[in-house]
């Protein structure tokens, strides 16, 4: 009695877990997700190089003076629009005109010397003519006039650079501009070759830049070849155009200094600035930045595999423009990417594409 009641009771408990097995799959399965789809496009780009530097004037003046004395007063100051010729240091005079009263009296007796000399030649050639003066003393006595007029010469060019250094005693802007930098105050000692004032051109700009010398080479830079400048502070993009270049590269840091004239609006001199320069072609993958995610300090890309279901990739991002954004690693185009998630989809979860979907 009891054997029989058990069996058909187990085979009631064996039908009733099987049913529940073949339903538990169908619980776990992932919610589908909907979304989007694009291409990952594999397209060729140029291997873009950025290179830094400061924007300097295009015209820019250490100015000194020849004369060492004391700086009486200083007019210019710093930021001050200045026109060629305006004075921006006055230096004492006093010693300078002292130096040239003794140029002027040194050729004083130099042209003394001189008019005695020509008499005395003059005297000497009327006796040698007479037989009076022997040869050896006219020739002694030309001499000594060739020689005071060459000290006559000498004494013309002391009083002219005398009264050309005391004409320094007022520093003056050498062209229109702006002064960039005031290093002297009243009562400082000006000397031969110290800057007094920096003085810069008021319009005209350039970026200074270093370009490794293995990029020179790539991209055939040149006199004459505009990039694409952006200056920090700037409100917009500027072009550069290549003015100079150095013939060789520096021995140490291996780059050339390049110069890029700008044009657009002035901007102010010392900031630092970027150009653009494209170095070679490569080839590069590009999805649209909203299929970009960002998950645990990592980038992410959901695919759609050929079954429909959602598979998420890791992968490096490079730089984004018009949109979208080069993927560097982790996709070789031509997948299926999901666009506009905010979140990861679960791994393996069905895709339904939503309208307006970009292939």
């Amino acid at each position: 009695m009891k054997i029989g009641i058990v069996a058909p009771l187990a085979l009631i408990l064996i039908a009733v877990g099987c049913g529940r097995s073949k339903e538990a799959p169908g619980k776990n399965d992932p919610a589908p997700v909907a979304a989007s789809t694009a291409t990952a496009e594999r397209v060729t780009l140029p291997d873009r190089l950025t290179l830094y530097g400061t924007v300097t004037a295009d015209r820019s003046a250490a100015v000194s003076s020849r004369v060492m004395a004391n700086v009486v007063a200083v007019p210019a100051r710093v930021g001050q629009s200045v026109s060629a010729g305006d004075v921006l240091v006055e230096i004492d005079a006093e010693t300078t005109r002292g130096q040239e009263a003794q140029a002027r009296g040194a050729l004083a007796q130099a042209r003394a010397a001189l008019s005695l000399a020509e008499r005395n030649y003059e005297r000497y050639k009327a006796l040698s003519a007479s037989g009076s003066a022997s040869p050896l003393e006219l020739d002694m006595n030309r001499m000594q006039y060739e020689q005071a007029k060459g000290a006559v010469q000498q004494g013309e060019g002391a009083v002219e650079a005398a009264s050309s250094v005391a004409r320094e005693s007022r520093v003056t802007a050498p062209f229109a501009g702006r002064v960039a930098a005031r290093l002297v105050e009243a009562g400082d000692l000006a000397a031969p070759g110290r800057p007094l004032v920096t003085v810069e051109s008021a319009t005209g700009r350039r970026l200074v830049v270093q370009v490794p010398a293995g990029t020179v080479a790539a991209s055939g830079l040149k006199a004459g070849q505009k990039l694409s400048v952006r200056i920090d502070g700037a409100a917009a993009d500027l072009t550069g155009t290549v003015v100079e270049m150095s013939p060789g590269a520096d021995a140490v840091a291996h780059t050339y200094m390049v110069t890029l004239e700008l044009a657009g609006a002035p901007v102010a001199t010392g900031l630092t600035g970027r150009a653009t320069l494209d170095a070679a072609v490569r080839s590069s993958v590009l999805v649209p930045e909203s299929a970009v995610l960002a998950s645990g300090g990592v980038s992410l890309v959901a695919l759609k595999d050929d079954a429909g279901k959602a598979r998420t990739r890791v992968v490096t991002t490079g730089a984004s423009q018009g949109g979208k954004i080069e993927i560097l690693s982790g996709l070789s185009g031509g997948e299926t990417v999901l666009v506009g998630l905010t979140a990861p989809p679960a791994d393996g979860a069905p895709v339904a594409e939503a309208k307006g979907s970009a292939r």
